[in-house]
């Protein structure tokens, strides 16, 4: 299995735009532009039982991919399972995300309680599928902010972009607090050296925090990631907690 990993001497690749690596140093990140075959423990082959051929594909792969990430971890191969929300279940001690769009896979995964949370997403550098589906994942300050971007450098597709960064603070969100985010409850301004900073509302001011996250247009695809890490006294970095009861 040839595995590309991003985290290697500079994590640059041939990177289109988009600063250096995804994660810090301390996360594990591989990647795939093709599938592979690989058996699955029992615990996730159900989770696929009817699923189509295009399905199976992408789901064995980036299980491949998550193993491959644990192994270099130094963790043995375990089941990743799905939990209730969807979401990867990861062994104890780690915490991680999983994506995959066409013609990628991937995986990250980093050693808690150092680090947080992770949020991982790609997507192809192409336009949303439908035209109506910018006004419901963005606020009209956000599409102002789409519009210029896009007249500055409109080689990126910022709205398939804005799409995957919600979803890598999802990710990131999620296991942290354990409620639903939805696209209007995040504002994201990125920047054009790779960065984006991520505005949460949702709930209430008690809930009011902030994510910030890394972006890269490579080979094609566009990628977004958001690591939360935890200091020795087990403060999130780039996170407010909750003070109010999810």
């Amino acid at each position: 299995m040839t595995v590309y990993d991003t985290q290697g001497s500079d994590g640059r690749g041939d990177l289109v735009r988009g600063g250096g690596a995804l994660f810090p140093a301390s996360v594990v990140h591989v990647e795939l532009f093709h599938d592979v075959q690989e058996d699955l423990f029992p615990e996730e082959s159900h989770l696929i039982a009817s699923a189509v051929g295009k399905r199976r594909r992408e789901f064995i792969t980036a299980r491949s991919c998550a193993r491959e990430a644990l192994r270099r971890l130094g963790r043995p191969a375990v089941p990743v399972p799905r939990g209730p929300s969807g979401a990867p279940v990861w062994p104890t001690g780690v915490v991680g995300s999983i994506t995959h769009c066409s013609g990628y896979r991937s995986a990250a995964v980093a050693e808690s309680p150092r680090m947080a949370s992770l949020g991982l997403d790609a997507e192809p550098n192409l336009p949303l599928p439908d035209g109506a589906i910018l006004p419901l994942i963005s606020s009209p300050s956000e599409r102002h902010r789409l519009s210029e971007l896009s007249a500055h450098r409109p080689e990126v597709w910022w709205e398939r972009l804005l799409f995957s960064a919600k979803e890598s603070v999802y990710k990131a969100w999620n296991p942290l607090v354990g409620r639903h985010l939805g696209f209007a409850d995040a504002e994201v301004a990125f920047c054009d050296d790779g960065t984006f900073g991520t505005r949460i509302t949702a709930f209430g001011a008690g809930t009011a925090g902030c994510f910030d996250g890394t972006w890269q247009l490579r080979d094609g695809i566009l990628r977004t990631a958001v690591a939360v890490t935890c200091g020795g006294d087990g403060a999130c970095q780039g996170h407010e907690p909750s003070t109010s009861s999810p």
